[in-house]
């Protein structure tokens, strides 16, 4: 990332006595609001790493069961902290999940907030509060490492070629490294603070998603020149051997290496981490793995059995340790509120041929839930998630029902920043969940799925729809159906009995509590 001057240490440490003594004084005036309930702790954590997953499933972790591959990084967080049984992205898919996560409001209640294209404007609109702004206005440097999909630059989309605003930098982050939607769509480059980065002016980037631009060769004409093929879409323009979603011309000094973006990606989060260390800092650290393309980097070529999805979930595991090593190495573990979790849950076969259908074995990605991602079944959205800060967080298990999408209200507890009633819509303050000290989480939760779906306590309900129910693409069961679902999981958590029959009085209140959240506007 680039580089800013600053003051000396003494300066820089004086600077962050003045900002946690404001903090505390903020959080004190909470706690004495009337009907405020908070953990009995009310110091804030000096530092906070959110660490975001890309498809990475129930089953993925061998601390939530994995038996085919090991994660003994990410079991580190697991064995110290708190790990969520019942916890779940808002959403089956990318977009709509980091949208919510970031501006505690459910993403459905916006239109455009799908997947995204790589050349889409920003969808959160610039001056609302976000996870990011209100971290800042508490005192924490922000930073945003990796994969950001929420859009760049005005209606229209962004100059590649200049200044890209808005963006991250303008919804709260002070610094951000990114790279602009996914790494199987254009443009395939890394932009740092609304720059490409190592971009040559004399050859300038072109996108487009509705039409072939320059000459670059696409997979669909060019099959010959690939190194992996496409198993369905994925078929347009070819850079650095793999066919992409979109087309694109130009830039070629700013080209990403997908072997290397592991490594760029933990590096930029090591040194910003190193960077901020003098202050209080919130870091989101968003991996690519284990999205696809999935070319990890050679040396865990062969690291599990299951091939390159395996080894980029092995790579993943890595860069968790290189972040927790960092900490422990800085002397800053101790007071580091560290979240880890996934934008969504597992696909197999999304778009190329990897191998990872074939050498998927006996591991089983969602655990022993129904469906992945795009689905309305429970692997959708039923996500790992686990909370370590040794300062303040005992150890051990929660069945919690918790949700990112009540990340902000929580944090904003935690930090002792006020929301407005417009803030945050959907995001509810679940903080002692969260962090452990409370066993109840969330009384009710809306997904985001192929259909739409409602969970309260154990009972999960899936609002008819007559769209398809399997992708054949990608082979999800989606969980669409003409009829009402409903299904006890403390009973069946695979959703295999559909209960509607027999019980529609709780079929109606299921709806019934669908359809006020929809008509609110708000469910906070």
């Amino acid at each position: 990332m680039s580089r800013q001057p600053g003051a000396g240490p003494g300066a820089a440490q004086s600077s962050w006595r003045f900002v946690l003594t404001i903090r505390c004084i903020a959080t004190l005036a909470v706690l004495c609001l009337p009907g405020v309930a908070t953990p009995a702790m009310a110091q804030p954590p000096r530092n906070i790493v959110l660490i975001y997953a890309d498809d990475l499933g129930y089953g993925d972790v061998s601390s939530y069961g994995a038996k085919a591959l090991a994660t003994p990084n990410i079991d580190r967080l697991a064995r110290d902290g708190v790990r969520f049984t019942d916890a779940h992205a808002p959403a089956a898919t990318c977009t709509p999940s980091r949208y919510s996560l970031l501006t505690g409001e459910y993403a459905w209640r916006r239109p455009g907030t799908g997947i995204l294209p790589g050349d889409a404007r920003l969808i959160i609109e610039p001056g609302r509060t976000t996870l990011a702004s209100l971290l800042t206005t508490a005192g924490y440097t922000t930073g945003v490492v990796g994969k950001w999909h929420l859009g760049l630059g005005p209606e229209g989309g962004p100059n590649w070629n200049g200044q890209i605003s808005p963006g991250p930098n303008d919804v709260g982050f002070t610094s951000s490294f990114i790279m602009a939607a996914t790494g199987d769509r254009v443009p395939t480059v890394y932009v740092e603070n609304g720059r490409v980065v190592g971009l040559d002016p004399a050859d300038p980037i072109q996108v487009s998603y509705a039409a072939p631009v320059g000459d670059w060769p696409t997979g669909l004409a060019r099959p010959d020149l690939l190194a992996m093929h496409p198993s369905h879409g994925h078929n347009q323009t070819i850079v650095a051997g793999i066919s992409r979603i979109g087309y694109m011309t130009g830039g070629r000094a700013a080209l990403w290496k997908d072997d290397e973006m592991g490594d760029v990606f933990t590096r930029e989060a090591i040194e910003f981490i190193e960077r901020s260390r003098a202050t209080p800092f919130f870091l989101f650290f968003a991996l690519h793995e284990p999205h696809v393309p999935r070319v990890p980097h050679p040396r865990f070529a062969g690291r599990t059995t299951m091939g390159p999805r395996g080894d980029a979930i092995a790579q993943l595991d890595w860069s968790v340790g290189e972040v927790l090593d960092t900490l422990d190495r800085l002397g800053l573990t101790n007071d580091t509120l560290i979240l880890f979790t996934s934008d969504n849950g597992p696909v197999i076969d999304d778009g190329y041929r990897d191998q990872s259908v074939e050498r998927l074995g006996g591991h089983t990605p969602s655990g022993p839930f129904r469906g992945g991602k795009y689905s309305s079944f429970e692997a959708g959205t039923r996500v790992p998630f686990l909370v370590r800060w040794p300062a303040r967080v005992k150890a051990g298990v929660s069945d919690a029902l918790i949700s990112q999408v009540d990340l902000l209200a929580s944090i904003a507890t935690l930090t002792g920043q006020p929301l407005t009633p417009g803030d945050g819509p959907d995001s509810r303050d679940t903080l002692p969940a969260l962090l452990g000290a409370s066993a109840v989480g969330r009384t009710d939760l809306v997904k985001q799925g192929s259909g739409t779906s409602v969970r309260q306590g154990s009972w999960k309900y899936i609002e008819p729809n007559t769209r398809p129910a399997m992708n054949p693409q990608t082979s999800t069961e989606l969980g669409n159906a003409p009829d009402p679902q409903l299904y006890d999981l403390s009973a069946d958590p695979g959703e295999r009995t559909n209960l509607a029959s027999r019980h529609p009085e709780k079929v109606a209140e299921l709806q019934e509590l669908l359809d006020r959240v929809r008509a609110s506007g708000r469910s906070r």
